[in-house]
């Protein structure tokens, strides 16, 4: 048997039951790289809110357009009555899936327990998002905010897809929400499945459901893809983009505001010391990476954190300079002993870990080591899960952890900074601390002029670029592949919207 047959059984066996024989009639099977976390995953909880969203189950009181504006969804209207107050009106007509009422109460219901560590449906990350200090109702309609202090990006934290509006769950709507698709089964790490929502205020849906498979191996679901099992496949492997659509397949392309990074562990190893981790950044040939790990498509260098095209992008050059690297490792008091740099005696090594799901991060690890052995420095890759990389950062038995993030999920940018190099920041777990930084986040929740703000940004991310609190090396367009029949789809600058009643999938 050729490696290629083996290859292509081992795949038919790793998808197992994840996948249909044959799609139905009016269904869109969608491949990704993360399966559902539980049977009924709470869209409140951890980011189970962003497949519910994907996949049109759940809604926000806000959205975000796809030009990254912000907009009113099950919110007729949203104003600010004080510098802590928002007084948010819901649309007229909304009914949960079960046909019950979406009233101001079921609002604060559905909210209230993110807050509220003793409930199953709490999300600290979210919770500090919200910064609530209480909410109550005025009228059936109108649901009011009121936030510790002020929060220049409350309106943007209500389209956060964790937020969903939720009515009482039962067993034959688990998730009660109201949306075009109805949430009807997951099998943990395998599928989500929805269906039609018939009765949604924007007209029928133009699919009868929508099957959502994990395969964490992207050349797996490229595999799928051409045999015929999956009609859409999310995060396509940038290598074989153009070749793919030679085929009569559709390609999917548009610039996100995802950005491939490394964490970088602050608190022990070498890259403690914010010298060794701006020579690390220096020794990165970031357009280099772009050419060779995305084949050049949809992918531009980072100098910093936010893409240009979301408004929040300071002026930081994505700059590869090996001699000031250098140069950098020796005022670190790193010697360079037979083309090698020595630290305290000892091979300057760096261990870096990451992540298979998404095609381009095993790719950008190596080639960052070639960048580090280039100058000296040795390095070690492990690919493994997210979570065990993640857990390996945080025990500092790791120096960088190459992951992506969408760096704007709401489209305001404090939100990711906070959870990621705030001193307790929920996923800072390099653990970075620095008491300007969190100062200037929190002078961005306070500030509501938008200039005024947008100069507080810029001070982090010069911050950030300073200390190297974080190593960006690119910002990446997503790459999707449907079908030829996929209609009424495109790729959200956010990545938390897929589905709409509108998606239709025709011969």
């Amino acid at each position: 048997m050729s490696f290629f047959s083996r290859l292509v059984c081992a795949t038919a066996l790793t998808l197992g039951t994840a996948l249909p024989a044959i799609a139905q009639e009016g269904s869109l099977t969608i491949s990704v790289g993360f399966g559902p976390t539980a049977e009924v995953p709470d869209p409140r909880v951890s980011y189970n809110g962003w497949m519910s969203n994907q996949t049109g189950v759940t809604e926000t009181l806000m959205g975000i357009d796809y030009e990254m504006n912000l907009y009113p969804r099950l919110a007729e209207r949203i104003e600010q009555s004080s510098p802590t107050k928002w007084r948010v009106t819901l649309r007229e007509g909304l009914t949960f899936h079960d046909g019950s009422p979406v009233t101001a109460q079921a609002v604060i219901d559905a909210i209230q327990p993110i807050s509220d560590q003793e409930h199953p449906g709490h999300n600290a990350r979210i919770a500090s998002l919200l910064d609530l200090a209480g909410i109550s109702t005025d009228g059936d309609s109108v649901v009011v905010f009121e936030t510790n202090s002020p929060n220049a990006a409350f309106p943007w934290t209500l389209s956060e897809p964790g937020i969903a509006i939720l009515g009482t769950a039962s067993e034959e709507f688990p998730i009660n929400a109201t949306g075009p698709f109805v949430f009807k089964e997951a099998v943990p790490e395998q599928l989500y499945l929805v269906e039609a929502n018939s009765d949604y205020r924007l007209g029928a849906p133009g699919l009868e459901e929508v099957r959502v498979v994990a395969s964490a191996n992207p050349a797996t679901a490229a595999l799928a893809f051409e045999a015929g099992d999956v009609d859409l496949v999310i995060n396509y492997p940038e290598t074989d983009f153009a070749r793919i659509q030679e085929t009569g397949a559709q390609g999917f392309v548009a610039p996100t505001a995802r950005l491939y990074f490394y964490t970088v562990n602050a608190a022990s190893g070498p890259m403690a010391d914010p010298l060794i981790r701006k020579a690390v950044s220096y020794a990165i040939d970031r357009e280099g990476i772009v050419e060779a790990a995305l084949s050049g498509v949809g992918g531009e260098a980072a100098g910093t954190v936010y893409p240009e095209g979301i408004g929040w992008a300071a002026d930081i050059p994505a700059t590869y300079d090996p001699a000031r690297a250098e140069a950098l490792l020796a005022e670190a008091g790193a010697v360079k002993e037979g083309g090698t740099w020595m630290l305290n005696g000892e091979p300057l090594e760096i261990d870096i870990v990451t992540y298979s799901s998404r095609a381009a991060l095993p790719p950008t690890a190596e080639l960052t080591q070639a960048f580090l052995s280039a100058i000296g420095v040795q390095s070690n890759i492990t690919v493994g899960e997210w979570g065990a990389s993640n857990d390996a950062i945080a025990a500092g038995e790791a120096d960088l952890f190459l992951q992506a993030w969408v760096t704007a999920p709401q489209g305001d940018p404090g939100a990711v900074l906070e959870t990621l190099l705030r001193s307790d920041g929920g996923s800072n777990s390099g653990q970075y601390a620095n008491a300007k930084l969190d100062d200037l986040l929190d002078n961005g929740r306070l500030t509501f002029e938008h200039d005024a703000r947008k100069a507080i940004y810029e001070e982090a991310q010069q911050i950030i670029a300073d200390e190297a609190a974080l190593i960006p090396v690119f910002h990446i367009s997503q790459t999707n592949v449907g079908v030829p029949g996929l209609t009424g789809y495109q790729v959200h600058p956010t990545e938390t919207y897929w589905i709409t009643h509108e998606t239709k999938l025709t011969e």
